[in-house]
């Protein structure tokens, strides 16, 4: 491969979500608006000051892996792997002794296997260090997502994971997009998972401010932009794009369902959880991305909303696009998938890039379910509560996270 940089475009998708074990799943409930928040049943939360979480039910993990493997992995490594055996799969991709060389994987997770550290310090401390899992570091560390992808499928180029708390996904994909445009991949199966919806997660962001204590009707408790919002519910699950040099999908015949243009990241250098009221982080990796895609504000038709439903951020979000987009702002729809499928944590960048894939594949934009109440701070087109037909040509989508990372990608219509 030379340094001439190449075209990117999505080629594969693959979900799991609390709203179904698969992107067909996902997507017509998003579009639905349907909830998958409900009372947790993972464990007895009922001591805890939020008892809801937007769950991922019915996955068997043995549809994906084997027994043995199951035993040595961590939930988010599981997700991850069956949204990735999804994706190669709907891209028509064969990875074998011919290509392995040149398919990378790049898998965000925020906090890695939580539930395996949880249990393994129970066991330390209960039945002493001799009794702890010789499988804890390579069951909880992060990187053993895009690790265990990469040997279930044998893709043997770059592998790594990025870890920016909520934007770990998006991170993802952009620096997949940029591996693989610079050469250094022909392919690259980038996104997130996470599993974090355990008692120590619980109590840990519980403890942080971040949660909705909204306990009497789980289904309505993630309200972006809604003056009533409180705090995300968690979320869990896996989300995987398979991105690839456009001359190789078009000489393999695969399916390509949109181009991606480009990939903006900043810091805030501001707070360890707060974004600066002001937005002004996010809007600068607006910008970046919006200049790094030679486009302007009246080239965009959709944003993903990073939209966690905290207070703080989906007014910092607002303030961020208005600051960029000006008036243009006021007219291009932005929803978030965080209404219903909570926030996914490292995997809510990536789950918001299929949504923008989708949306440029389909025409229809997903809403912001939840929305009864105006906030006069928040005062954008949220697409509230009902699915809306828009041709979508061009799709941003932002993702923010703790310690003031944000990101922002641009996908657009594939004109090959």
């Amino acid at each position: 491969m030379n340094n001439q940089e190449r075209r990117v475009v999505v080629t594969g998708m693959g979900v799991i979500s609390p709203l179904g074990l698969d992107l067909d799943a996902t997507w017509q409930a998003l579009l639905e608006g349907r909830s998958g928040a409900d009372y947790i049943s993972r464990f007895d939360a009922e001591s805890f000051e939020t008892r809801i979480a937007a769950e991922v039910k019915g996955f068997d993990a043995a549809n994906y892996m084997d027994r043995k493997e199951i035993r040595r992995t961590d939930l988010f490594v599981q997700y991850a792997i069956a949204a990735s055996r999804q994706a190669v799969k709907m891209a028509e991709l064969t990875i074998d002794e011919r290509n392995a060389d040149h398919i990378g994987v790049i898998i965000g997770s925020g906090i890695g296997g939580i539930a395996t550290l949880s249990e393994q310090f129970k066991v330390l401390f209960e039945k002493g260090p001799r009794r702890v899992s010789p499988f804890l570091v390579p069951m909880y560390v992060c990187d053993m997502a895009p690790g265990q992808v990469s040997i279930a499928l044998g893709a043997k180029g770059p592998n790594f994971s990025t870890t920016s708390s909520c934007a770990s996904g998006a991170d993802a994909v952009g620096v997949g997009f940029e591996i693989v445009r610079r050469g250094d991949a022909r392919v690259v199966i980038a996104g997130g998972s996470e599993a974090p919806i355990t008692p120590i997660g619980l109590a840990a962001f519980g403890q942080a401010g971040a949660l909705s204590k909204h306990n009497d009707d789980p289904s309505i408790a993630s309200r972006p932009f809604d003056a009533q919002r409180d705090g995300f519910v968690m979320g869990e699950g896996g989300a995987i794009l398979v991105l690839e040099d456009l001359e190789s999908a078009i000489a393999r015949g695969a399916p390509i369902f949109a181009e991606m243009l480009a990939y903006g990241a900043t810091s805030d250098a501001y707070h360890i959880t707060h974004p600066p009221e002001n937005g002004e982080g996010g809007a600068r990796a607006i910008e970046r991305a919006l200049a790094k895609a030679e486009l302007t504000p009246e080239d965009i038709d959709y944003i993903s909303a990073h939209g966690t439903s905290t207070p703080l951020n989906d007014r910092s979000e607002t303030l961020a696009v208005k600051k960029v987009f000006a008036g243009r702002a006021y007219h291009v729809p932005m929803s978030s998938a965080k209404s219903m499928v909570g926030h996914m944590l490292g995997a809510a960048g990536a789950i918001g890039a299929i949504a923008s894939v989708q949306a440029i594949r389909t025409g229809l934009v997903h809403p912001t379910i939840n929305q009864q109440n105006q906030d006069p701070d928040c005062d954008l087109d949220y697409v509230p509560n009902v699915a809306r037909q828009v041709r979508v040509d061009t799709a941003m989508v932002n993702a923010f996270g703790f310690g003031g990372h944000n990101a922002s990608l641009i996908f657009r219509r594939s004109l090959n």
